[in-house]
């Protein structure tokens, strides 16, 4: 009871909680962070009506205004509804479960290749980072946005148009992954450098450990404290990049519109009157996107030593 109470006292008296608890930008973006996250997990539980469920709808609830009640049906929406009588609140909660589900895989699949490849590049060297770093520095000429729009309008091409909408969320997540590995790559390849000439490495060598067991066991731990800063920022920026995609229309599918579709839809009927239909959906995808790199660059500036 003591260990554990000692260990507790630990954690809350360390650098990384006091600088939380210090810091009412950081408390604030972690509140509104997760109360978004866990609102969309469980929108089949919160949302009053499931907006992609034909049966549920109702033509004459079109266009209600929010907070009042429609002139047909008298029923009322907090967030009033679209052409289509869709509830806009129930269709952020919706939306923005896809937006989540693309950024989290995106950010996780930049993260396992820009780490793998930036270990292989540090520890290997030569030839083998010559090339690696070649090409990222190539791909880092060219906006990721653009990078995105370019594996995703391939992927289209090569997939059948009739099965274009099944696979429309995955060519999401690679193409904004492949735009996004190469931050994750030239950090941990920096760290590597600098974490393979030390005396735990060379001593692990010395009793024969293979290179992908010291790259994987021994180097890989020491480089994660920068990666979870980069990843925290860099889940922002692929819910943004979700967005503007979607937005595009080259992203989400409209059977799964995702926040940016939803900006994408309320456009066309902002100049007729209609603004809700664009402006909460607008104002969600901002107050997750800036909660979320608020909080990356509290925990950037939290995990760097210099600034303790």
């Amino acid at each position: 009871m003591t260990a554990k109470s000692g260990r507790g006292a630990a954690f809350w008296n360390s650098d990384l909680v006091y600088s939380f608890r210090r810091s009412p930008v950081a408390i604030i973006s972690t509140l509104v962070t997760v109360i978004l996250v866990l609102t969309a997990i469980l929108a089949p539980l919160i949302a009053p009506h499931n907006p992609f469920d034909p049966s549920t709808l109702n033509l004459m609830n079109g266009f209600s205004q929010p907070m009042q009640p429609n002139a047909f049906t008298g029923e009322t929406f907090w967030l009033g509804t679209d052409g289509q009588g869709r509830d806009i609140f129930s269709t952020i909660l919706y939306g923005m479960r896809i937006s989540l589900f693309v950024a989290s895989l995106a950010v996780l699949f930049a993260m396992v290749l820009g780490v793998t490849l930036g270990l292989i590049a540090g520890y290997v060297g030569g030839w083998v980072d010559t090339i690696i770093m070649r090409i990222a520095d190539v791909q880092l000429t060219f906006p990721s946005i653009l990078i995105a729009m370019l594996i995703s309008g391939i992927a289209r091409g090569f997939t059948p148009v009739q099965y274009r909408d099944e696979v429309a969320i995955w060519v999401l997540i690679i193409a904004i992954g492949l735009s996004d590995w190469v931050q994750f790559a030239r950090v941990v390849r920096g760290t590597t450098l600098i974490e393979k000439n030390k005396e735990y490495v060379q001593a692990a060598r010395m009793i024969g450990r293979s290179r992908g067991a010291i790259m994987l066991w021994h180097i890989l731990p020491n480089v994660l404290n920068p990666v979870l800063v980069i990843a925290t920022i860099s889940f922002a920026l692929a819910i943004i990049a979700e967005a503007t995609l979607s937005f595009l229309g080259v992203g989400a599918p409209p059977t799964e519109p995702s926040l940016g579709t939803l900006i994408n839809t309320g456009r066309d009927f902002l100049l007729s009157g209609e603004w809700w239909i664009l402006l909460f959906p607008a104002l969600t995808l901002l107050a997750l996107a800036l909660s979320v790199n608020l909080l990356g660059d509290w925990l950037r500036d939290a995990l760097n030593p210099r600034l303790r």
